[in-house]
């Protein structure tokens, strides 16, 4: 005679079942930190390249600022076409100097501090342990 009575699957002990869920929350929480220590080095190499830009420009400034004064100078005292010179390097410098500016402002303007996909990832996790409760 055969019986459709199926015996029930062996549980597991709560100590075991504790210690999978801690070792699954330790390795969850090692990679999710892991994923922001990441992300904020692709951010801080973002930073730090428009830094470098940015204190680019302000040397090339610094410089364009000396060579007019130098040619303001020159022109001033001498009248000659030298200071002229003097004068048009010192004004493409500071072009280029604004230019440096210029887009050292706007690879800041594209730098975000915050650990987007961590957080992403966070939420799912906390989504996906909340479904998980008895």
């Amino acid at each position: 005679m055969s019986s459709s009575f199926e015996p029930e699957a062996p549980q597991r002990p709560l100590s075991e079942l504790l210690t999978t869920m801690t070792t699954e929350l330790t390795t969850l929480f090692r990679q999710e930190v892991e994923l922001a220590k990441v992300e904020v080095r692709q951010e801080a190499s973002k930073a730090g390249q428009a830094v470098a830009m940015l204190a680019a420009a302000a040397i090339a400034a610094l410089i364009g600022i000396l060579l007019i004064a130098m040619a303001l100078a020159f022109g001033l005292a001498e009248l000659i076409p030298t200071g002229w010179a003097f004068l048009i390097v010192g004004l493409l410098i500071a072009a280029v100097a604004g230019a440096l500016a210029a887009a050292g402002r706007k690879r800041l303007q594209t730098i975000n501090p915050k650990p987007e996909q961590t957080i992403e990832t966070l939420k799912q996790d906390a989504q996906t342990i909340k479904e998980r409760r008895p």
